[in-house]
């Protein structure tokens, strides 16, 4: 459908989800002064690998650049380079801005804008890693194998230089045109087999339809959010950091320091379910295969798939941050993320997340055998629970505003039909769910519908004031 055709909104006022969820988006001055006037603690002693040409990646517009890369195929597999900004080195421990940093979180963003978790003269200006400017930097060396397993990995402080920015779809586009940046070439076979060997591992990946807020003039409308192979791509090279900072902390030899990003198997219950309805949807589901292999190998336009991937959500709850110090010989699935298939640790996006600036101090110091900073040691786990905390108000955030967009888009045409396809019935406790394409909707649908077929409903109900839509079965 073409642009003029999709329907839009009008404004939409996102001030009242700030006060709601008590986002101050005004930094303390004290903390602001701080990062104006940041300096690099460990200038003197960083390599300097301003030679690597390191490029990143990052959504349109964004300014907040955590991560600069370099991947190159060599003659046994591959040698990542993954530069990380390093806040450690310029936020000073128990000062104005480590407090208020420690106090939000991580970054809030809204359809209209973000709610920082650094200053914006730090996060966007003298920490990113934009490009043509020397930056400090957490240095990630990962060498992997043919198959991309890794081989040798380990972190330092370097300073680096980014020479260009890419979006995801530049990246995507350079690569079917065969005109990757040098330091991406390898990209698609590296992204492909980290993605294989994930589905060996008894990884889960959802490919539902995303929402996606956009600002269309002074109006806003909802879009489904692009996902191409070069995001996925992308991906793989952050979780596999994630997994070697993970396997950093946990061979340590010495008290158990360090902070997992965690998630439980998922219940028999919830594979057996899902077992149920792929047979009632006649999708062939052998006895031996990891319900992630399943979920890759389905087309992910058709209604079966969106069915399934759509009950799959039940299989990736609990998530949550586990400090290994917490932990009395611990399990396996006590220290695995289940939708990886391994243990994880967000190092990443320190600019972003409270958690990557201490997970990323503890790596450095244990490849450097240096002892754990005391700020970090103590900071560990009041920055788990401040996590715990801001990541169930960031899903909530994020779900009120798509929640205010639709009752606002939708509040003209109450009473109107919309073609849908439904991906869960309806049992005793809730209401059938459904997929509306246009405007792109994922809401609750009264009636009982019939799973996986696609069926009219008329919208009952789009109410701004509680952020609630309604629709109803209309029955042929």
């Amino acid at each position: 459908m073409e642009l003029h055709q999709r329907i839009v909104s009008a404004p939409v006022d996102f001030g009242a989800i700030r006060s709601e969820f008590g986002l101050a988006s005004d930094y303390p001055a004290e903390a602001v002064s701080e990062a104006r006037d940041a300096v690099d603690a460990f200038a003197g002693t960083r390599v300097d690998r301003t030679d690597i040409e390191f490029v990143t990646i990052d959504p349109p517009g964004a300014m907040d650049l955590d991560q600069a890369l370099h991947l190159e195929r060599t003659p046994t597999g591959f040698t990542l380079q993954y530069a990380i900004a390093d806040l450690g080195a310029v936020i000073v421990p128990g000062g104005a801005l480590a407090r208020e940093s420690e106090t939000r979180g991580q970054t809030f963003y809204l359809p209209d804008g973000s709610v920082p978790l650094h200053p914006t003269v730090l996060s966007e200006g003298t920490a990113s890693l934009l490009p043509g400017v020397d930056r400090p930097a957490a240095l990630w060396t990962i060498d992997l194998d043919e198959r991309a397993v890794p081989q040798r990995f380990s972190v330092t402080r370097a300073l680096v230089r980014s020479r260009e920015r890419f979006d995801y779809a530049q990246v995507q586009a350079a690569a079917d045109a065969g005109t990757l940046h040098p330091s991406l070439v390898a990209l698609p076979e590296f992204g492909r087999l980290r993605i294989e060997a994930g589905l060996d591992r008894g990884a889960i990946a959802l490919r539902l339809p995303a929402q996606d807020v956009v600002r269309h003039g002074d109006n806003w409308r909802l879009e489904l959010e692009p996902r191409t192979a070069a995001d996925d791509w992308n991906e793989q090279v952050s979780l596999l950091t994630g997994m070697c900072a993970a396997q950093i902390m946990l061979a340590h030899q010495g008290p158990a320091i360090g902070l997992l990003r965690t998630m439980p198997p998922p219940p028999d219950s919830a594979i057996a379910s899902m077992r149920r309805t792929a047979a009632a949807l006649g999708v062939a589901w052998p006895a031996d295969m990891p319900v992630g292999r399943l979920l890759a190998g389905l087309d992910a336009n058709t209604p079966a798939a969106l069915v399934l991937m759509s009950e799959a959500t039940s299989l990736l709850r609990g998530a949550g941050y586990t400090l290994l110090a917490d932990l009395d010989q611990p399990t396996a699935d006590q220290l695995t993320h289940s939708a990886i298939g391994a243990p994880y640790a967000h190092v990443t996006a320190p600019l972003r997340r409270l958690a990557d600036r201490f997970t990323t101090e503890i790596c450095l110091a244990h490849c450097a055998g240096t002892e754990v900073p005391t700020w970090v040691i103590d900071g560990l786990g009041p920055a788990a629970e401040t996590l715990r905390r801001t990541d169930s108000v960031a899903s909530k955030v994020d779900r009120a505003c798509v929640d205010l967009t639709e009752a606002t888009v939708l509040a003209p045409r109450v009473g109107t039909e919309f073609p849908a396809l439904v991906l869960r019935e309806a049992n005793g406790t809730r209401d059938a769910e459904i997929f509306v394409s246009e405007p792109p909707i994922l809401g609750r649908c009264a009636g009982k519908p019939p799973e996986g077929e696609h069926v009219p409903v008329r919208l009952v109900t789009a109410d701004i004031a509680t952020r609630t839509i309604g629709f109803d079965y209309a029955r042929p």
